[in-house]
């Protein structure tokens, strides 16, 4: 990770994800009703949706809102169908991209994510072509000057697979999917509160790219993620400073 700053590049996803706000009760609400419609309306028997649910709550959506789209996907309300759809493809330099998509409308989806890389510089892949690059993981993100022995010892202790520092003091703690709100709930407890928590697609290596390279993939990034039917986009390029 020399050469970049994580913890730059994770402040700068944060407000891009802020400008984009308007957009995201539109994807939590169907990351809400997919979870429900898998694993029904439950949330003690249902992490995924438990997960969705406080995405949406940190996203200040109101309860109502919520419980009507879990009715929705439950089967007590009329909804939309949603199906989850994975993109794999490859950006400047080479760097691997991962586009998750939940749609009604699978034609439509895949001409507009295959028009964006083809536009802006990518090339869309096969299914498998690059998701062996990335690892499922649990991931919590600590600010640079969070005691990094006190955190260790509480993220080990609570079940955490893997504790890391950055060069620049961000301090990363790995789980496995399934020990994620666990190992979130402990580390909170302890007055450990992680920037960003998230379960995730996290890269296994990263590619470093120049300040023009970097420029041209935020451009890609930022077509694919703008897309309606988009929920996240993952990637291992490690974006320089003077892209943002």
């Amino acid at each position: 990770m020399a050469g970049h700053s994580k913890w730059a590049n994770i402040q700068h996803r944060k407000g891009r994800q802020d400008e984009k706000r308007g957009k995201i009760w539109t994807r939590v609400i169907r990351e809400i009703m997919v979870a429900a419609r898998q694993g029904g309306g439950d949330l003690s028997a249902n992490p995924r949706l438990r997960l969705a649910v406080d995405k949406a709550k940190a996203a200040n959506m109101p309860a109502d809102t919520i419980k009507r789209n879990i009715d929705k996907a439950t089967g007590n309300l009329e909804g939309v169908h949603y199906e989850e759809i994975r993109y794999e493809g490859y950006g400047i330099g080479g760097v691997a991209i991962m586009v998750d998509t939940m749609t009604d409308n699978r034609v439509r989806t895949v001409a507009e994510v295959r028009f964006a890389f083809s536009k802006y510089g990518g090339n869309m892949g096969t299914e498998g072509s690059v998701a062996f690059q990335f690892r499922h993981v649990g991931q919590m993100i600590f600010a640079p000057g969070t005691p990094e022995d006190k955190l260790m010892d509480a993220a080990l202790e609570a079940g955490a697979d893997d504790v890391l520092t950055d060069d620049d003091g961000a301090i990363e703690v790995l789980t496995s999917p399934g020990q994620f709100e666990a190992v979130k709930n402990a580390l909170e407890a302890a007055g450990f509160k992680p920037e960003v928590a998230e379960v995730t697609m996290r890269a296994d290596n990263t590619i470093e790219l120049s300040a023009d390279e970097s420029a041209r993939m935020q451009k890609l990034l930022d077509v694919l993620e703008d897309m309606d039917d988009t929920q996240n986009v993952f990637h291992n390029a490690a974006l320089s400073e003077a892209s943002e």
